[in-house]
């Protein structure tokens, strides 16, 4: 096999490659003895089938097959002795592929994982928030609970309904005069000054009387679920059948029992263990942005620009799902997509930057992705279909690439425990609140 480098330009590597018609002729003959060891045709005994006629009828595709494997296996050994640790996979285009004679001659191009120096971890300081479950807290999640089991008793006086009072009604929705689907309900409550409705209806509803007619006009917001809805102006034909009054039960054992447990302490407890499971996720959460914060004020190489554009693409595709659906923020919304791109970019950068680095951090110090972590990680992917587990499974057993999409979290969070648990923490006491406040998303 003959290399000659044809590139040499920063990460970026290329090669023209090729091999000997030699050896592509003594593999194709090889491969064309075990082919008519096990063919069948009629007239010819298994395995006396005249080579002349196994070439005629299988030498298309025997040589398909052994210029792709003569490829990767070309590829491979370039890779191996040029001592190259691929960012992504190599580009390979074909000069010239023999159908029976002559040398195969391909061009590979790749672009190479930098030279990673380690920094120094000694000496990490970091800052571990915490937060501890408020009472009140809890009583809001069981007033939750509470509000759900309500039940409603009619009120007899003949009056208007005000804030607080639950109007039953009738109703039809209508955009541009027509009736649209999911638009119309009989005796649904709406609650005057609740929640769970679009803005302004029930607010349009206050001071109707048992009894009444009326014609609201309401805005769905522009990220209603509905996206042949959203943004856009309706009307609801309303009539109002009874005025009631909400009744929450008593936050007791009896209350409990609605949900399968024994008791209020026993729901008091669980709803503990979910909040501080809640708090224990974004205090980690705080920390693991803290350190990547440093890690990337020491990182000091060069990221591919190959991985760059794949992981802009992914974070830019997301930004467009957003920018349709009307889920920008409002920093965003308020740039052209010139700044946007940069800065998008700037955080793929940085992406990139931070997981070369965790993982050369992981493979210096061997820190190891267990085969027991993958399939525990497949079974969750798993859970997201229902019915179809067999399938994911059966995927994952097929896509290489798949798996290590799932290793790679894996160990950037074993690697991210390691240095937690080297450096020098803090513990910080804060409010749930403060604990919340995560700053933008650029990890």
């Amino acid at each position: 096999m003959q290399v000659t480098p044809t590139l040499n330009e920063g990460l970026k590597r290329a090669f023209t490659v090729v091999v000997p018609s030699a050896d592509l002729q003594a593999d194709r003959k090889a491969r064309l003895a075990e082919v008519a060891k096990t063919i069948r045709l009629p007239g010819f005994r298994p395995g006396k089938v005249p080579a002349s006629l196994v070439k005629q009828r299988y030498g298309a595709s025997v040589n398909a097959e052994l210029l792709e494997k003569a490829v990767n296996d070309a590829t491979g050994r370039v890779m191996q002795e040029q001592n190259i640790r691929p960012a992504t996979q190599p580009k390979v285009d074909l000069v010239s592929a023999p159908d029976s004679e002559g040398d195969l001659e391909f061009k590979v191009e790749v672009e190479i994982l930098p030279e990673i120096t380690v920094p120094d971890l000694s000496g990490l300081k970091l800052t571990r928030l915490t937060a501890k479950v408020d009472d009140s807290v809890v009583d809001k999640a069981l007033g939750e609970l509470a509000r759900r089991s309500r039940t409603f008793e009619t009120i007899e006086e003949d009056r208007a309904a005000v804030i607080g009072d639950v109007v039953n009604v009738d109703f039809v929705g209508k955009v541009n005069g027509e009736a649209f689907d999911g638009g119309t309900a009989q005796d649904v409550n709406v609650e005057i000054g609740g929640e769970g409705f679009i803005p302004g209806f029930a607010e349009q509803i206050e001071g109707m009387k048992v009894g009444e007619e009326k014609i609201i006009t309401v805005t769905f917001p522009e990220d209603y679920q509905a996206e042949e809805l959203a943004g856009k102006e309706a009307t609801f034909d309303i009539k109002a059948n009874a005025l009631k009054k909400a009744i929450d039960p008593a936050i007791d054992d009896e209350l409990a029992k609605t949900v399968g447990l024994e008791s209020i302490d026993q729901a008091r407890k669980i709803v503990t263990e979910q909040a501080e499971g809640e708090y224990s996720q974004l205090s980690r959460l705080r920390i693991k942005r803290e350190l990547l914060d440093i890690l990337a004020e020491k990182t000091d190489f060069d990221a591919p620009e190959s991985m760059v554009e794949a992981e802009f693409g992914q974070i830019w595709a997301r930004v467009e799902q957003d920018r349709q659906a009307g889920n920008m923020d409002e920093e965003d919304a308020g740039k052209n997509e010139e700044t946007l791109r940069a800065d998008y970019r700037r955080i793929a950068e940085r992406r990139v930057k931070l997981g070369l680095l965790l993982a050369e951090i992981g493979r210096k110090q061997e820190i190891q992705v267990s085969r027991e972590e993958l399939i525990g990680a497949m079974q969750q992917e798993a859970q997201r279909y229902p019915g179809q587990e067999k399938a994911v499974f059966e995927f994952f057993s097929k896509n290489r690439q798949a798996v290590e999409g799932l290793r790679g979290p894996i160990l950037e969070n074993k690697v991210v425990d390691y240095l937690i648990e080297l450096s020098d923490v803090t513990e910080k006491e804060v409010t749930p609140e403060e604990l919340s406040e995560i700053p933008p998303a650029d990890l």
